[in-house]
C-alpha cells in the first residue's frame, strides 16, 4: 500500500509539472495572438484598396484579355495549403487537410491533374508521407511572418498560373473567427473572372492611368494575387495561435481535473492504510491480553 501510495504521489507531480507547461503555453499564445490578430487586421484595408482599383480598372477597360481574369479549361488545379510548422494546436492542421484531401479525391481522378504548393512542416509531412505531389514548400515561419518570407512561393503560384502551367488556384487555411473558431476554408483565388463585371459606384472623380490601365493592370494584378495569400497566410497564423490557446486552455483543465482525482485516491489509500495499521495494532493488543 505504501508503495501504491508513493505511485500516486510521483504521478500527482508529473501532472502538476505538466499543467505548469500547458499554462504557460497558454499564455504565450494568448499574447502572441492578439498581436498576429492585429496584424491580419491590418492588411485587410489594403488588399482592399487594391481590389477596389483592380476592380475599377478590369471594369472600366473594354476588351481586356489578362490571364488572371480570363477563365479556360481546367486541365490542371494548383492548391496552396497552409498549415502550421508545430502541433499542439487542436485540429488547426487536421481539419484543413481532410478538407484539402476530400476535395482532391472528390475533383482529381490522377495526380497529374494538381499540383501542391505547402506553408507549414505538418502539413509538408503529411502530404508527403501519402505521395502527393508538391511542387513547393515553405517552413520555419515566424508568429510574425513578413511577406518576404512568403514571397517566393506565392509569386510562383502566380506566376505560372499567369503561363499556363495551371488553369486555377485555390487557397486553403483556416480562417480567423476568435479563438475559439477558425473555419477551414478553400477559396478560389486565381482566375479573377468576376473582377471586371464588379459593379462600381459613381466616381466622383475621373482617373487617368499611366502608361496605360492595361499596363497598369499588369502591375497590379499579381500583386493583387500575392496579397490575397499573404492575407490568408496571416489569417492562419492567428487562427494557429488562437487554436493553441484553446488547447492548451482545455490541457490545463484537464490536468486539474486529474490531480484532484489522483489527490481523491491518494487520500483513500491513506485512509486504508491507517485503518489496517490501527486493525493490526488492535489484533497484535488482543492477542497479548
Amino acid at each position: 500500500m505504501a508503495r501504491s501510495m508513493r505511485d500516486i504521489k510521483r504521478q500527482i507531480k508529473s501532472v502538476q509539472n505538466t499543467r505548469q507547461i500547458t499554462k504557460a503555453m497558454e499564455m504565450v499564445a494568448a499574447s502572441k495572438l492578439r498581436r498576429a490578430q492585429e496584424k491580419a487586421e491590418a492588411a485587410r484595408p489594403y488588399s482592399e484598396k487594391l481590389k477596389e482599383v483592380v476592380s475599377s480598372i478590369a471594369a472600366g477597360t473594354d476588351g481586356i484579355q489578362h490571364p488572371m481574369l480570363v477563365s479556360r479549361p481546367v486541365k490542371k488545379t494548383a492548391y496552396l495549403i497552409v498549415t502550421s510548422d508545430r502541433g499542439l494546436a487542436g485540429g488547426y492542421n487536421a481539419n484543413i487537410l481532410r478538407k484539402v484531401t476530400m476535395l482532391i479525391a472528390e475533383r482529381h481522378q490522377s495526380k497529374d491533374e494538381y499540383a501542391l504548393f505547402v506553408i507549414g512542416r505538418k502539413g509538408r509531412d503529411f502530404l508527403r508521407r501519402r505521395e502527393y505531389p508538391i511542387v513547393a514548400e515553405v517552413t520555419e515561419l515566424s508568429d510574425a511572418p513578413k511577406f518576404a518570407d512568403i514571397k517566393s512561393i506565392a509569386n510562383s503560384a502566380v506566376q505560372q498560373f499567369e503561363t499556363g502551367e495551371y488553369d486555377e488556384l485555390y487557397i486553403c487555411y483556416n480562417q480567423f473567427i476568435n479563438a475559439i473558431t477558425q473555419v477551414p476554408t478553400v477559396d478560389r483565388l486565381l482566375p479573377m473572372d468576376d473582377m471586371g463585371n464588379t459593379k462600381q459606384h459613381e466616381a466622383s472623380a475621373t482617373y487617368e492611368y499611366e502608361p496605360s490601365p492595361e499596363g497598369v493592370l499588369e502591375v497590379l494584378l499579381p500583386k493583387y494575387a500575392e496579397t490575397l495569400i499573404y492575407s490568408a497566410i496571416l489569417d492562419g497564423k492567428a487562427s494557429e495561435l488562437g487554436a493553441k490557446m484553446t488547447a492548451m486552455g482545455s490541457a490545463t483543465k484537464n490536468a486539474s481535473k486529474m490531480i484532484g482525482e489522483l489527490r481523491l485516491t491518494y487520500n483513500r489509500a491513506r485512509q486504508a492504510a491507517i485503518t489496517q495499521e490501527i486493525t493490526e495494532i488492535v489484533a497484535g493488543a488482543n492477542a497479548q491480553s
